[in-house]
């Protein structure tokens, strides 16, 4: 038989498991028949203070983020894995819905699966619950490792070192959950990986908020379907998310915070702005885009100017024609008290795109001395 390995027990107990996973079926979930042999290893994550719940997954199998990765913000998290049936990551999250806690939604799946001892598992809930399933029948080497807010596991792998070093690199790994995650699937890929080779790749992550509930199914949703190295582009895709998208995002949760009178963890969503801003110049990105979104969200916010005013200069000199990246240094030289070189670079947008009247309205504001 496979070896469990659980992570704060205490629960409801099966015949509720049951009784969930029967209604479930009855609604028509996926048949475990669909279901065949894939090797790949993964690690799924809680973090008690922002209440992430992510998973990360690595496999020389196309499209795996398809299949492996299914997560909600305030319920949790799943990778279902070797003899994968994709409907797992559906019913354990429906049974975590319910109340169960992670090791109960193990118990309840192999209840009702014959196919159980060639399946492998990872899931956390959103109490900080863990549990990992590895079974017998599952391709060698097999096997995974428990902590205290995350489980990694894996199949047909290079060997032990594989699983050890991911859960070894979680918890060394400062940073963010996203973070985090990508620096396990790097030691475990150092560490031989699957030993089949590398070819897909996914990282998502859900966050509860009040104000943005997309982000419950999908705060950051990343895969890489088919390449050489597919963590490095996991990676390079992360990066551009973070200026896309990322700064926004945690000036959102740093208003949450602030209004909830937690100036710490306000102060932490900033600092992983500042973090962002500073990696992208010190690397000297390329990427004029993501360059300006970076630029653009902390022009809007007045923070870390110093540094978003280069971020828009290098933009500029990549895509000096750029209107939008044009529009978002004149607005930081403006905030940084230079209103000439503000309405002198806004000048040179509206020369570009003379009929916008959103770049004559930005002069007229220059003019002024009036923030947006």
């Amino acid at each position: 038989m496979g070896e469990i390995r659980l992570h704060r027990t205490p629960g409801r107990g099966l015949p509720a498991a049951l009784a969930a996973l029967a209604c479930f079926a009855l609604a028509g979930a996926p048949s475990a028949s669909a279901s065949s042999d894939r090797g790949t290893f993964s690690i799924v994550a809680h973090d008690s203070v922002t209440q992430e719940l992510g998973v990360a997954v690595q496999s020389k199998y196309f499209s795996v983020g398809t299949d492996v990765p299914w997560a909600e913000a305030g319920v949790g998290a799943v990778a279902t894995q070797a003899r994968v049936d994709p409907s797992f990551g559906l019913k354990a999250l429906a049974l975590l819905r319910t109340g169960l806690t992670a090791p109960e939604v193990l118990r309840a799946l192999a209840a009702n699966d014959s196919a159980w001892d060639a399946r492998q598992l990872g899931v956390a809930d959103a109490r900080g619950g863990v549990a990992s399933w590895t079974g017998s029948k599952c391709l060698d080497w097999a096997g995974g490792e428990t902590g205290a807010d995350f489980v990694c596991q894996g199949n047909i792998l290079a060997g032990p070192a594989v699983v050890a070093g991911m859960a070894k690199a979680y918890r060394e790994t400062q940073g963010e959950m996203a973070e985090r995650l990508l620096a396990a699937l790097d030691a475990a890929q150092a560490a031989g990986g699957d030993k089949r080779g590398m070819q897909s790749a996914a990282l998502l992550v859900v966050r509860p908020s009040a104000t943005r509930p997309q982000f419950s199914q999908r705060y950051i949703d990343l895969r890489v379907e088919d390449h050489k190295t597919p963590i490095k582009e996991l990676r390079r895709l992360l990066e551009i998310q973070e200026g896309f998208h990322g700064a926004d995002n945690h000036f959102h949760y740093a208003e949450q915070y602030e209004a909830a009178g937690r100036a710490d963890l306000a102060a932490r969503e900033r600092e992983r702005v500042a973090e962002t801003l500073r990696r992208a110049l010190a690397r000297r990105e390329r990427d004029a885009s993501m360059l300006n979104g970076l630029a653009w969200a902390c022009a809007t916010h007045d923070l870390y100017l110093g540094d978003a005013v280069k971020a828009a200069e290098r933009a500029a000199s990549l895509e000096p024609r750029n209107v939008d990246i044009l529009d978002t240094l004149a607005e930081i030289y403006f905030r940084q008290g230079n209103s000439n070189k503000a309405i002198e670079v806004e000048s040179r947008a509206a020369t570009i795109d003379p009929k916008s009247q959103y770049l004559k309205d930005q002069i007229a504001r220059f003019r002024k001395g009036v923030k947006g």
